[in-house]
């Protein structure tokens, strides 16, 4: 009979002022990022593409383009070296905090309530830590973008009022859908395919938790059952579609 923040605050006495710091530095990393121009470092000459997207937003406002621009934001400043928020790890960094920071914009919605569902992220995240792997070297990209979009998704959910079986479900469907996914990037940079795969997630975590509210109370597989799943699926995945850029599109780009 507790909430998910509730839960999290009676184990974690301290922690409103860690998440504080939290989402300050997401705050901090996607107005970076937004300002930013140039390339991304390395042999790809990938091209930033946040700043460029959130013209678009201004000159035509939607929550696509804006959710673009955030998670492309987040993403670049990963790519370039600079601060991120871990969310679960630094290749799908972008995921929660274009999610989280989009919905307070469109929203005007308080601090303290993005706090709280960043808790409502955290404990999904941590039980994916601890019952499987958020490694892509252990279980590819579905362990790194599958668990922000699991993440993101509870924690959206959560905003939009839904209860902790809602939650769960958000959580279940964001993983399920993700099952699989490689973790093959090109020339080893967290660039391609990865920056774009932020980006996709994140609008796929708004599109997640549309058809939960819609569905109900009415699912058959469990998020323990997915994250069971996720971890096997990754142990038998082959070594060269986890993090080593030795199969997959690594080794099919254009040139």
């Amino acid at each position: 009979n507790l909430t998910i923040p509730e839960y999290v605050k009676r184990f974690e006495k301290d922690i409103d002022s860690y998440l504080v710091k939290v989402l300050e530095q997401m705050h901090i990393t996607l107005n970076n990022g937004l300002s930013s121009e140039g390339y991304l470092p390395g042999r790809l000459h990938v091209k930033k593409k946040a700043k460029e997207f959130y013209q678009k937003y201004l000159s035509n406002p939607t929550r696509e383009s804006l959710v673009y621009a955030y998670a492309l934001a987040n993403s670049e400043e990963n790519a370039s070296g600079n601060i991120v928020v871990t969310a679960p790890t630094c290749g799908s960094c972008a995921v929660v905090p274009a999610v989280l920071l989009s919905f307070q914009k469109n929203n005007n919605v308080s601090d303290e309530k993005i706090i709280e569902a960043l808790m409502v992220a955290g404990i999904i995240g941590n039980i994916v830590k601890t019952n499987a792997s958020i490694s892509g070297a252990e279980v590819g990209c579905q362990g790194e973008i599958g668990v922000a979009c699991s993440m993101a998704s509870a924690a959206l959910t959560y905003l939009e009022n839904g209860d902790n079986y809602d939650i769960e479900y958000a959580g279940e469907v964001a993983l399920e859908h993700h099952l699989g996914m490689t973790c093959d990037p090109v020339d080893g940079m967290v660039q391609i395919p990865c920056i774009e795969r932020n980006a996709v997630a994140a609008m796929q975590a708004y599109n997640v938790a549309s058809y939960v509210k819609l569905a109900g109370h009415n699912h058959n597989i469990t998020l323990d059952s997915v994250i069971q799943v996720m971890n096997e699926t990754g142990k038998d995945m082959h070594t060269k579609y986890r993090e080593t850029s030795t199969g997959g599109l690594a080794i099919h780009k254009r040139g």
